[in-house]
């Protein structure tokens, strides 16, 4: 099944707004330059603004990527308290 250009660009954008790609790694992937993909980016945003349905998955996308970083950065902290009870357990044995 082939994509069409504007389903590629779509796919490409999305990458980089919901999963925080940089245009930079998905440059190397999809052999584009980084400021094409800027340009695709740029348009997607501008097709939310008069879309409602693409303006509902643009806030949904975004509020993913809002969700995965805090989720990355309260695993951080989960690590850090279980090691920091640990060495205090050690120190009260």
């Amino acid at each position: 099944m082939t994509h069409s250009k504007e389903e590629n660009r779509k796919k490409v954008a999305i990458q980089h707004i919901r999963d925080g790609r940089t245009l930079a790694s998905l440059s190397a992937e999809y052999g584009v330059a980084k400021a094409t993909i800027c340009n695709w980016v740029k348009e997607y945003r501008e097709e939310c603004q008069t879309n409602d349905e693409a303006k509902s998955e643009l806030k949904l996308l975004e509020e993913v990527r809002k969700l995965r970083k805090e989720k990355a950065d309260l695993e951080k902290e989960n690590d850090f308290l279980k090691k920091a009870a640990a060495f205090f357990a050690k120190e009260i044995d």
